[in-house]
């Protein structure tokens, strides 16, 4: 008698009379669900879990893991330049909705690459570099065919918790961003302005991080863009 683990190995159902049938005959009888990526920083992996429970049926959507299956913070466009070739791996993507700025504007001791809360230390990634880096990550992106979604960097409070991101530079590296992202042509998920007069009641005090409703609050945005292109090309 087949065993649960020789059912495992052998790739196929096993019927309660015994018989085995291919797994990829039933798959052709199932839907292809359209395939979402989730690129982004500890804000997206706040929102990702209530996107994909929104999404459920209608969409596969997915952001990068490590091996022990969690979630990967994406950081800045330093990184992004880096490992975006990892993290779109070999499939195909539907869709891409994708953010970089918070880590690139808060400020790093430059001897040792750690969080600073020097203003005299340089950021991670000052506005020229990002503006490169982030043309990098664009031009990529579009090689994929996927229809590509840029979040605007959500505000902070000020004060902020280290490590140090200076008062009205978000609105900065967002301004500098959309120059990038509107030459290309990318869709816009205008997040800043979303959570900008509701602050209060969205985010940590003193915090560029935000409650489980703040969370909840900007998967709905991100629920709602998605499911726009995905039911628009089903």
């Amino acid at each position: 008698m087949m065993n649960r683990r020789s059912f495992l190995y052998s790739g196929g159902i096993l019927l309660s009379t015994g018989k085995m049938i291919p797994s990829l005959l039933i798959a052709k009888d199932q839907k292809v669900l359209p395939r979402v990526l989730l690129l982004g920083d500890s804000i997206s992996i706040g929102y990702t879990p209530y996107v994909q429970e929104a999404l459920g049926g209608i969409a596969d959507v997915q952001r990068p893991v490590y091996e022990d299956g969690k979630a990967e913070n994406c950081e800045g466009t330093t990184k992004g330049v880096s490992e975006l070739d990892r993290w779109l791996g070999t499939e195909k993507w539907d869709v891409i909705h994708f953010n970089f700025g918070l880590h690139d504007l808060k400020h790093i001791n430059p001897e040792t690459g750690e969080n600073s809360m020097n203003p005299k230390d340089p950021q991670q990634a000052p506005i020229r570099q990002y503006r490169k880096n982030l043309t990098e990550i664009v031009d990529k992106l579009k090689e994929t065919g996927a229809h590509l979604i840029f979040a605007t960097t959500t505000p902070y409070p000020n004060p902020v918790d280290g490590p140090l991101r200076m008062p009205g530079e978000a609105q900065k590296y967002n301004k500098t961003a959309l120059k990038v992202i509107e030459k290309n042509g990318i869709q816009v998920n205008d997040l800043y302005n979303f959570v900008k007069p509701q602050m209060e009641s969205l985010m940590i005090k003193k915090n560029v991080h935000f409650t489980e409703d703040g969370s909840k609050a900007l998967a709905g945005e991100v629920v709602k863009v998605i499911k726009e292109i995905v039911l628009r090309n089903p």
